[in-house]
């Protein structure tokens, strides 16, 4: 597949180098997440139409019910899913790409399996309620990453000839990252068996992930936080793709590699964290949307931008489809990624032999 042609936009003494495929593909992503967001304002209970969703938003509907379910339980819901949906596409295009793997997403490498491990912690051990839960998640995931970088670059450092940064070191954080996950996956069934049947009622809820019962209090945290982490990794994102050559080649470039990579990993780890506290596990989000951006656009780039949008595009959609299912079953959101996930990677799979 050859990749998309480049164009320059000159302004002055200023030149901007930009793709056209990829300027629509982003133009068709934000048309896609408004009319999603214009349908799941309308779906629920009070079904509304996008007309009735508009004028409850601005407050020109005459309906007050339809106005205080909009704007204040349907609205943060969507908000919540749609930041959750970007960070999860963002940092899923970090990992793929300093990982060179494209199953190098945080829910398959242990990240937010371990962040699971801090909130199971807090509901069964401590009882802890919603906040403290979601911190506990967003601390226990850093220190998973912690400790999956040290693993990966201590048996980088022992390996035959590896070099840093080498391939062989990129699969190693993958796979140092499914051996956490998988240890830590069998710690949070321990503990979920060491709770009492509300307690772990309420972990197992909160381990299926969902945007039920969210609120502004969700939204202002991960919109800051998102706010905060997104702005360094749009900016690193062009040296990233350097990186993607090799670490002898950004070195060429005048690119301090692991400092790089360092910044890039922290930032990514953040961006699952907040979203991991903010609905839970998330599957499927992280490593589709940016495998979906690339071939969608054809670029070489890290897509971490249209990642993004492609990730609230995704979780908006499972999010329309899991309340629009029938026999009102109204599955947790993190469930609905987690089937979509299942079958999109056999898809892929099934595709690649089928060439």
């Amino acid at each position: 597949m050859s990749a998309a042609p480049l164009r320059v936009l000159r302004l002055g003494p200023l030149s901007l180098l930009w793709r056209p495929r990829a300027v629509l593909v982003g133009l068709a992503l934000c048309g896609a997440v408004l009319v999603l967001a214009l349908l799941l304002l309308g779906t629920g209970t009070l079904k509304l139409s996008p007309p009735e969703v508009i004028a409850a938003l601005t407050g020109h509907s005459e309906d007050a019910t339809a106005r205080r379910m909009v704007q204040r339980i349907r609205l943060p819901r969507l908000l919540t899913g749609a930041l959750v949906g970007m960070a999860l596409g963002m940092a899923g295009a970090v990992f793929q790409s300093i990982s060179r793997n494209p199953l190098g997403s945080p829910d398959l490498i242990g990240f937010t399996t371990g962040a699971a491990t801090g909130a199971i912690v807090q509901i069964i051990l401590f009882n802890a309620g919603p906040f403290e839960t979601a911190l506990a998640a967003a601390l226990s995931g850093i220190v998973v990453a912690a400790l999956v970088l040290a693993l990966s670059r201590r048996g980088r450092g022992r390996g035959r000839g590896g070099g840093r940064g080498d391939s062989g070191g990129s699969y190693l954080l993958v796979l140092v990252g499914i051996g956490i996950g998988a240890i830590l996956s069998g710690v949070n069934s321990v503990l979920l068996v060491m709770g009492d049947l509300d307690q772990a009622a309420v972990a197992q809820q909160w381990l299926s992930g969902s945007l039920n019962t969210r609120s502004w209090a969700h939204v202002w945290p991960l919109a800051l936080g998102l706010g905060l982490i997104a702005p360094v990794v749009i900016w690193h994102a062009r040296r990233l793709s350097a990186l993607e050559m090799g670490d002898d080649m950004a070195r060429q470039l005048g690119i301090p590699a692991e400092r790089l990579r360092m910044t890039m990993v922290l930032a990514a780890v953040g961006l699952t964290s907040l979203a991991t506290a903010a609905a839970g596990p998330i599957a499927f989000i992280a490593l589709a949307a940016p495998q979906l951006a690339r071939r969608l656009t054809r670029a070489p780039e890290v897509p971490v931008i249209l990642a993004a949008l492609m990730g609230a595009a995704l979780l908006m959609a499972a999010d329309l489809l899991s309340q629009r299912l029938p026999l009102r079953l109204n599955l947790p959101i993190g469930l609905m990624t987690g089937f979509l996930g299942g079958l999109y990677l056999i898809f892929t799979l099934m595709r690649g032999r089928s060439r």
